[in-house]
This record gives C-alpha cells, sequence and structure tokens, in this order.
C-alpha cells in the first residue's frame, strides 16, 4: 500500500504559484467553455477559478445570489441577458461587489427603480462606469440617485426619454469626474440641461447630444470645455448657422466632431464651430446640407483632419478639389450615395491623398474605370473599399482592385459587374478579412473555390443571391478558411446539406444565414449546431426542408444562440417548445410557420426564460390569454406583430434586381 502511494501521480499545478495560475487563466478568458472546464477540475482548481474571475454575465437573474457568494472579486457586471434586474438585485450587487465594481451594463434592463441605483451609486464608491441606455423607464428621480457615484467618469443614457433638465442637473452637480456621458434621444433634455453638463464637469472628454432640441444656447459652454475631444450633434434641428455665428472661438481640444443630419448648419456654421479647433481629426457631415464650394474655407485650417463622411450629401467637384487640396493627410473618405461624384472627382483627389486606408464609394453611380484606375494607381495601401452598386464599373475595373490594392482587409463589392476574372485578381488580396459579393451573378464556383486557397484570413463572407454558387464553392471555402465567423448564402439555392456539413469545420462560425435555400434540410443544420458551438445569430426563413429535428439539434448543442428567424420553416409546437432550452435566446422572428398551434406558441413562450424581442404574425394576438402577455412583459419581453401576407417567391433568381433602371 505505502508502494502505490509513493507511484501516485503529482499534479504539476501544486507547484505553482496562484500568480502563475492566474496568468494561464488570463489565456483563457475569451474561450468560457474553457474556463469553465478548468474549474470543474478539482476543488483547488474551482477555488482559483473563482478568485480570478472579474467580469459576470449572468444568464438567470434568479441565480445571482449563488453567483455572488462564488465570486468575490468581480469589477464588471453585465445584465445583457437579463431583461429583468429590480432593485433587489442591484442591492445585492452593490452590498456584495462595493469595494470592487467598476462597471456594470443595465442597457437591457429594465423594473429598477431609483432605490437600486441609489445602493450601486452609494456603497460601490469605485463605480467609474454605468451604462443605462434604453431605460425608456428611467425618471428624474432614479437620475438623481446616480448623482450619489462621485466618482463615475462614463455614463450612457441613450433613450432615456423621460429623463428632463432636473434629473441631468442632478448628474452634473453630483458626478463632478465624468469625462463621457451620453443622452442620445434624451428628448427632454434642454439647453438647461446640457449646459449644467458642461459648466460642473469641466474633464468632458467625450459628448453626444444627438437628437436632442438644444439650440446654440448651450454650445458656448460646451466649447469652453477645455478635455473635449469628441462631439456628437447628430439630427439637432435647433442649431442652426445664425446661433453658431454668435460663438466666438470653437473648442482647441476638439478632435471629433459629427453634425450629421443637422439640415441648418451650412458651411458658414459650420467654419465657425471648427474655428481654432487645429487637433479636429475626424468630421462627419452625413446627410446633412449640400457640401459646395465654401467647404474649401473650412477645410483651410484643417490639414490635419484624418477622416471626413459625407455620405448622402451632395457634392461638387469643387467639394473634391478642397478635400484634395488640403486635406492630403487624410486616412478614411466615406462618399457613401453622394450625388453629384463624378469621374473626375474622383480621379483628383485619389491623386493627392495618397495615405488615403479607407473609402466609401457605395452607390456612386456616376463613376467608371476612370475612377477605379485613379484609385488603384495612387491609393495601393487601401486597407478598406466600399463601392456596392457603382453600376457603371465595368468588369475590367475590378481586376485592377486586385493587381494594386494587395493590401486589403475589407472589400464590398456587391450588386457590381464582377465576373471570375475579377475575382480571380481579388485573389492576390491575401490579407482580406471581410469580402461582400452578394447579388454578383456571374460569380462561380470555379473562381470561388480559390478565395479558399488564397484569402485563408476571411472571417466574412457575403454571398446573397450568389446564383451560379453550390456546393463546390462552398466547400473550398470552409476547408480553406478556418477562421470563418459569418457567411451569407440567402437564396443560394443550389446550395445543400453538403455544404452545412462542411461549414461545420468552421469552428469559430458565429452568424450562418440560408434563408430561401430549399435544397438545405435539418442534416446540415444538425452538423452546424453539433460543431459550431458559438453560432449566435442564425437565419433559416424559407427553408423547407428544415424541421423540429433541426430545432432539437439546436437545443442540444447551440447555447449561445441568440438569434433565430424559422419564418415559413415546416416547425411544429414540439420544435419551438424545444428552442427554448436555449438559455440566451433573445430574438426570435416567427411568422407564417403553419405547424405551430396557439397553444404551442403559448407554452414555448412561458418556457423561454430571457427572451426580450418576439416578432408574430398579427392572427395569434387574439388567440394568447392578456395574462401570458403579463408574464412576459414582466420578465422584459416585447412583442412585435406583424399583418404580413404569405409571401410567394415570385422572383427565385433575383433577375428583377438587374433589370434596367427607369426614373419617374
Amino acid at each position: 500500500m505505502e508502494g502505490d502511494q509513493a507511484l501516485k501521480p503529482i499534479s504539476p499545478f501544486v507547484f505553482l504559484s496562484e500568480e502563475i495560475i492566474f496568468t494561464i487563466l488570463d489565456c483563457l478568458d475569451e474561450d468560457p467553455q474553457t474556463k469553465k472546464s478548468f474549474s470543474l477540475v478539482c476543488k483547488s482548481f474551482h477555488s482559483i477559478e473563482s478568485h480570478h474571475r472579474k467580469s459576470l454575465k449572468p444568464l438567470y437573474i434568479e441565480l445571482i445570489s449563488r453567483i455572488l457568494n462564488r465570486y468575490p472579486q468581480i469589477h464588471h457586471v453585465d445584465f445583457t441577458y437579463c431583461p429583468r434586474a429590480e432593485d433587489e438585485v442591484l442591492v445585492s450587487i452593490s452590498s456584495a461587489y462595493r469595494s470592487t465594481l467598476r462597471s456594470i451594463n443595465l442597457s437591457r434592463s429594465r423594473f429598477f427603480t431609483h432605490v437600486g441605483l441609489s445602493s450601486l451609486a452609494g456603497k460601490c464608491w469605485g463605480l467609474v462606469e454605468l451604462d443605462l441606455s434604453n431605460a425608456t423607464e428611467l425618471t428624474d428621480a432614479q437620475a438623481a440617485a446616480i448623482a450619489e457615484a462621485k466618482n463615475l467618469e462614463k455614463l450612457w443614457m441613450a433613450r432615456c426619454k423621460l429623463v428632463s433638465d432636473m434629473g441631468v442637473g442632478c448628474i452634473a452637480v453630483g458626478c463632478k469626474k465624468l469625462r463621457l456621458i451620453c443622452l442620445k434621444w434624451c428628448v427632454r433634455v434642454t439647453d438647461l440641461g446640457v449646459g449644467l453638463i458642461a459648466r460642473k464637469c469641466k474633464d468632458i472628454q467625450s459628448l453626444d447630444l444627438s437628437y436632442l432640441l438644444i439650440t446654440e444656447k448651450c454650445l458656448a459652454p460646451i466649447l469652453q470645455l477645455q478635455q473635449l475631444k469628441e462631439l456628437i450633434l447628430v439630427e439637432c434641428p435647433g442649431i442652426d448657422d445664425e446661433g453658431i455665428r454668435t460663438l466666438k472661438e470653437g473648442c482647441k481640444s476638439l478632435e471629433v466632431l459629427n453634425i450629421s443630419k443637422c439640415h441648418n448648419i451650412s458651411n458658414v456654421g459650420l467654419f465657425s464651430l471648427i474655428n481654432g479647433a487645429e487637433r479636429l481629426s475626424h468630421l462627419s457631415l452625413a446627410y446633412g446640407s449640400a457640401v459646395t464650394a465654401d467647404f474649401a474655407k473650412c477645410l483651410y485650417k484643417l490639414s490635419g483632419l484624418k477622416s471626413i463622411k459625407l455620405d448622402g450629401c451632395l457634392v461638387t467637384f469643387s467639394t473634391m478639389k478642397a478635400i484634395g487640396d488640403w486635406c492630403v493627410s487624410l486616412k478614411e473618405l466615406s462618399l457613401c450615395k453622394c450625388s453629384g461624384v463624378t469621374d473626375e472627382g474622383i480621379s483628383y483627389i485619389a491623386q493627392r491623398l495618397v495615405l488615403l486606408q479607407k473609402l466609401d464609394i457605395t452607390c456612386c453611380q456616376k463613376i467608371t474605370y476612370a475612377s477605379i484606375d485613379s484609385i488603384t494607381k495612387s491609393c495601393t495601401t487601401l486597407t478598406s473599399l466600399r463601392m456596392e452598386a457603382c453600376s457603371m464599373v465595368p468588369e475590367e475595373a475590378i481586376v485592377l482592385i486586385g493587381q494594386r490594392c494587395q493590401s486589403l482587409e475589407e472589400m464590398d463589392i456587391t450588386d457590381n459587374n464582377i465576373n471570375d476574372a475579377g475575382l480571380e485578381s481579388i485573389l492576390r488580396c491575401s490579407e482580406l478579412v471581410s469580402l461582400k459579393l452578394g447579388v454578383c451573378l456571374n460569380i462561380t464556383d470555379c473562381r470561388l473555390s480559390s478565395v479558399g486557397v488564397y484569402c485563408q484570413k476571411l472571417k466574412e463572407l457575403d454571398l446573397y443571391r450568389c446564383m451560379a454558387i453550390t456546393d463546390v464553392g462552398i466547400t473550398a471555402i470552409a476547408n480553406g478558411c478556418p477562421a470563418l465567423e459569418m457567411i451569407n448564402m440567402a437564396y443560394c439555392d443550389q446550395v445543400t446539406d453538403c455544404s452545412l456539413i462542411c461549414l461545420s469545420q468552421c469552428l469559430q462560425l458565429k452568424a450562418l444565414e440560408i434563408r430561401g435555400c430549399p435544397c438545405v434540410s435539418s442534416v446540415g443544420l444538425s452538423a452546424i449546431a453539433t460543431n459550431c458551438k458559438q453560432l449566435t445569430v442564425l437565419d433559416i426563413k424559407k427553408c423547407c426542408n428544415i424541421d423540429d429535428t433541426g430545432m432539437v439539434s439546436l437545443a442540444r448543442c447551440s447555447q449561445y444562440l441568440k438569434q433565430i428567424n424559422l419564418s415559413y420553416c415546416p416547425v411544429t409546437d414540439v420544435g419551438l417548445l424545444a428552442l427554448a432550452s436555449i438559455s440566451r435566446m433573445q430574438n426570435m422572428t416567427i411568422l407564417h410557420v403553419t405547424g405551430l398551434t396557439s397553444n404551442g406558441i403559448l407554452a414555448a413562450l412561458l418556457a423561454f426564460r430571457g427572451l426580450m424581442k418576439v416578432k408574430l404574425h398579427i392572427s395569434f394576438k387574439s388567440l394568447i390569454p392578456r395574462s401570458v402577455f403579463s408574464v412576459m412583459e414582466h420578465r422584459g419581453c416585447t412583442f412585435h406583430w406583424r399583418n404580413k401576407a404569405f409571401q410567394v417567391e415570385t422572383d427565385p433568381k433575383g433577375w428583377l434586381l438587374h433589370l434596367p433602371r427607369h426614373e419617374g
């Protein structure tokens, strides 16, 4: 017996200090399942992992007391999966982590009041980040409770539509260390509340006031903030040229300015806003006033600009010339859906912006071969090129991209004239991470197969309505791109289970879109579910051969699934009820699933514990008892009723997308 004990193997971890084991656990942070497995090895590992963990993302609010007892050193709590977080929970959190808690995310949670917030703010003296976005029922009393968090540095309150100047004023007085505050869509906040923030919180670096009815009255104190780096004023209709003109000087520390959708601010107002802002590096004027020749006056003093976004604006050659003349350091330019973009303008800026890394010319339908020729000749260090629906660009121009811009990491050529020759050229871009080829009907398996050979870093591939693609091409992608995280094969009607079985080798797959693929079945989906454990988004709408068997496989293996669309599928009550065991499921679309009954839907809804959003056909609304709605709403779930008629595929090959577009 003594000899047997002497030969008993000793774990090497016995000789390692806790600090060294903590370092090992740091390497496992991205894979929660691996860390869970580590903790189940033995009691010692269980204890070590409990003390090492710094962040929590609970699935069920009912288990919070057990979680708090196990993990004593938590810094960050994320309630993204818990739509209902009542005061009792927040009080427990604040009591357990009063000395360690630094941030908490309540952006998807509801039903807490000023009691819970007051406990967090008052007890957790180290709290520096608080996300209350989407708290549409948050009142001034609850906002006032936040003021007790004296060390708070970052606060998000987007869509807190009941909070007024009174609540914001309390926060301004109490939280003087704020460096970031987001008041986007806080529609009751006016100049008074914003002005108090600017006057009391002198360390503000980032301020988001998008969609507020504010005027130039609050801009004066804002522009005097010495540390302000980012100012976001998307769609603030109360700010106009006349008011801005009264301002003496812009903010010298400003680096990022976003005045998108501010139709009352022209080049005149912009000039006043940026006066003295010599550090400005990012400027967004998307979907605003026309950008005319006077734009040059604004750019004259902004030679250090790194990014300009003019999406949806009317631009002229004078605009393009000004950008080319004064912004030679520009690294990012977005002209998405800009009318007025021509070959002349693109060629001019391309020759001068040789440092450009990201270019978006989506829907610039006047540009031709000449533009692509100029871009690829001069901007050879491009890492991102988006040119969806540039219908006048010929196939031979696409070839130039692969020949000259081989550093590309992201490319979007959706709905363009690209054939196998163009795709063959793009294969030289071996650093590609994202490739979008949607509605490119001339792409075949031959060259798509080569993508799997030459673009092995690919993580995102969009093949929406690429009708010529079959299992041959998808198999090559699956074999050659092991890091693939997202693939869209919607309406690729020749794809079968063979493709899904091969894609199941891509263990990092997170999003799969196969709507309108009639040849795939539960066999292929089961392979995906079994092997792709990280799958979070699944669209199987109109997959007529995916039934309950597929749902059962998802329920058994895809516990990270958050969102699913199973409209028009032959799923019955059995399949839907099986999905209810997926603990992270939050968003479901269930339209025209003829195999479902009202009782089946009723049972499934009650079985889902973390559901936040459900889309159902309106015909079920009267069949589900009001008491069930009350239970679901009590859990934090919202219903979206649709009255869409049953859709029959009238254009299965997508030809209507390519008919000549006539005006009028």
